[in-house]
């Protein structure tokens, strides 16, 4: 049995100033005070276990912790867990939990609560039944939680500290309450805890002033975590151009998801900081459960179609905000950046694509592709696919709804074709949401299957590494998704606000604004 308390699996490359910045360093302003931020869509539940949006992700990171949590070089670091116990074999993991860390209904925190809640995490995730469906979690004392997998995981830990769809801790009561939809209580162990949620208007969350904190350094996701300020409103603001003028005017002190066409703009402001970030790649997604993308040879042909240069540059107005590359995973990634397949990628070929639609025997059936203006990126995406796909002979429509909506569609095979999303970045290849037969798009190739088994028993990155290229190598034939590029974002932030980090989305603890 070894002891870990820093769990190293990647090293990764970040560009600095991409995936992990900060507005000013640690936070030398004046507590207390009120941080209103601009959002821009209403997540569907703040419960981390049920989606993968990210802004489910952003603003749920505050209310909720993990028993493991990353760092800025994506090292995964002890959290709401001490310390940690790997057997030789692999295959039991013990945790052993902090002591006298409290919910925010008073109650403290004890294993039956780490365990029902890893339990209802992994019934719900789509990465964790995909990765670990098999796991099981048990009580061994108050304080110590065992995990048991059947064989060793390449990068298991990374799973339970990963971002999207987070393992979050909360009251056994509550996760064992839970319906299919998640919990209707948010009551975590994080720094903030909620006080309201008044339906399309704000999130309202405030400093815990139980919230136990680590005293080692705050890192990315991990360490010292303090409420600088004493209330956060959370501002649904769906319309782009209200966050822009919300964040010139001083109503917001942060705007997110602003349009690329207002950054120089507002980089010259002098009241505000514009802060970039690279967000992870962006899909054209299949629904390849039902429908007409069941058959590979449509999908084939769709992707042959595709410009992903003329894609990204409407979606993003601007090359400064994206970038064309082949890997699924991010080439930041050392460990596991690669081309292959990239003559499969961004082929822009419409005499191949009309041939392989002809082998798929397309009959002019109506592509159904779902967008949100809630995202512009998304939206503008779509329309430029219409229209290319509209030169080969293909009738596409695009259904335009809310985030929310889309969110629901998406789950329904009989509802939609495809539709149009961001993925952040992912630790192992596994991970990849849209790899899951349980997500929408619904991937189901023996092969890959096989894949990713081979991947997760690697027991050196050179055997990872050569057997994800061969996965990724299928994955460009099998298409799971089109990918179109890579995507950056900024995030508008005023002076006044000092110790704001981001690191696959913003970071409000340790972040304080002058009065």
């Amino acid at each position: 049995m070894k002891k870990i308390i820093a769990f190293l699996l990647l090293t990764f490359l970040i560009i600095a100033g991409c995936s992990n910045n900060s507005s000013s360093g640690p936070s030398t302003g004046e507590s207390g005070g009120q941080l209103n931020v601009a959002i821009n869509t209403q997540p569907a539940t703040l419960d981390p276990h049920v989606s993968t949006a990210t802004i489910l992700t952003e603003l749920s990171r505050h209310i909720f912790e993990q028993l493991v949590a990353l760092d800025s070089s994506y090292q995964v670091q002890p959290m709401l867990a001490e310390s940690i116990d790997e057997s030789d074999d692999g295959t039991t993991y013990t945790f052993h939990l902090r002591q006298g860390v409290k919910f925010h209904n008073g109650k403290e925190m004890k294993a039956e609560d780490v365990v029902a809640s890893l339990i209802k995490w992994q019934s719900i995730s789509s990465k964790a039944k995909t990765v670990i469906p098999e796991a099981t979690f048990s009580e061994i004392d108050e304080y110590t939680v065992e995990m048991k997998i059947p064989q060793r995981l390449y990068g298991v830990l990374t799973l339970l500290a990963d971002n999207g769809q987070f393992a979050g801790i909360m009251p056994k009561e509550i996760a064992e309450g839970a319906g299919p939809t998640g919990a209707t209580e948010y009551i975590g162990t994080g720094p903030f805890k909620l006080v309201e949620w008044k339906q399309d208007q704000y999130i309202h969350v405030t400093k815990y002033e139980e919230y136990a904190p680590l005293s080692t350094p705050a890192d990315g996701l991990s360490g010292k975590k303090e409420a600088l300020v004493d209330d956060i409103y959370f501002h649904i603001v769906s319309d782009a151009s209200t966050r822009v003028a919300g964040i010139q005017s001083g109503q917001y002190d942060i705007s997110l998801v602003l349009p690329p066409d207002n950054f120089q703009m507002l980089s010259n402001n002098s009241n505000l900081k514009t802060e970039m970030a690279l967000k992870g790649n962006v899909g054209f997604i299949y629904n390849k459960s039902d429908r007409v993308f069941a058959n590979e040879k449509m999908r084939q042909a769709f992707n042959a179609a595709l410009n992903t240069e003329s894609i990204m540059l409407a979606a993003f107005s601007d090359e400064a905000f994206y970038r064309i590359n082949p890997g699924y995973m991010l080439q930041e990634q050392v460990e596991w950046a690669s081309e292959v397949g990239s003559d499969r990628y961004n082929v822009n070929d419409p005499e191949l694509a009309k041939q392989l639609l002809q082998e798929a025997g397309y009959k002019g059936e109506e592509i159904k592709i779902l967008a949100t203006r809630e995202y512009e990126y998304m939206y503008n995406s779509a329309v430029v696919i219409k229209e290319i796909m509209k030169e080969v002979g293909v009738n596409v429509e695009i259904e335009v709804v809310d985030w929310a909506t889309l969110l629901d569609l998406r789950s329904d095979p009989t509802k939609f074709d495809a539709f149009i999303t961001g993925f952040p970045m992912v630790m192992t290849p596994p991970q990849l949401l849209y790899l899951s037969p349980n997500w929408p798009g619904w991937t189901n190739d023996e092969e890959i299957t096989q894949l990713i088994a081979k991947l997760n028993a690697s027991e050196t990155s050179e055997e990872a590494k050569a057997t994800w290229e061969q996965m990724q190598d299928r994955m460009y034939d099998y298409l799971p998704i089109s990918k179109l590029g890579d995507y950056y974002e900024y995030y508008g932030v005023s002076n006044k606000v000092d110790g704001m980090t981001i690191m696959d989305g913003m970071i409000l603890w340790n972040t304080s604004k002058a009065k």
